[in-house]
């Protein structure tokens, strides 16, 4: 892994969750980002030519090593753990980590553990019975820069995930948005 993905991923772990206060948050230029309810895969692809997923690790995560705030959203139970990098057109746009239950990679979830370079979230939101909820916010110091970054949890098939984003400095979020 490179030391960049490292700070980025170690910035991402570090962040202090909490609940946005929702009406606030619209009014301000990356509200609709941090809210977004559907694939950010999807909305990022519409701000390049080039989208790709570089997968930093995938490993698996004994319960004890869950935070009391992972337990709360997707309960106490061995994880996949997947970390990404999403890229438009070359650059590093999102750090993403995502924890997935092992309850969750049983049966129609089963192939989630090999998901190589799709995005998680294009494969996802293909499905009819998945949801996200429980959006938490935070604003994180990296490298001289404050990111933004979000928890959400993801639910396929009644099963939950847990998706922490870190929204790295040339993302889309700190610029203008791209009418749909």
């Amino acid at each position: 892994m490179s030391e960049l993905n490292h700070t980025y991923l170690e910035a991402l772990q570090m962040a202090r969750w909490e609940r946005p206060d929702i009406a606030a948050l619209k009014r301000t230029a990356e509200g609709s980002w941090l809210l977004e309810s559907h694939s950010m895969t999807a909305r990022l692809k519409r701000h390049c030519h080039d989208f790709d997923v570089d997968v930093i690790a995938v490993y698996q995560l004994t319960p004890d090593k869950l935070t009391d705030g992972e337990i709360a959203l997707i309960g106490q139970e061995a994880c996949v753990v997947r970390e990404v990098v999403l890229k438009g057109d070359g650059r590093p746009w999102l750090c993403a980590r995502t924890l997935m239950p092992a309850s969750t990679l049983e049966g129609q979830g089963g192939h989630l553990h090999a998901l190589g370079t799709e995005p998680l979230g294009q494969h996802v939101f293909k499905q009819r019975a998945s949801r996200r909820d429980a959006i938490e916010t935070a604003n994180v110091a990296c490298l001289s820069h404050q990111l933004h970054a979000r928890r959400s949890r993801l639910w396929l098939h009644n099963r939950p995930m847990l998706v922490a984003e870190l929204f790295l400095p040339d993302s889309p979020v700190y610029g203008k948005e791209i009418p749909a």
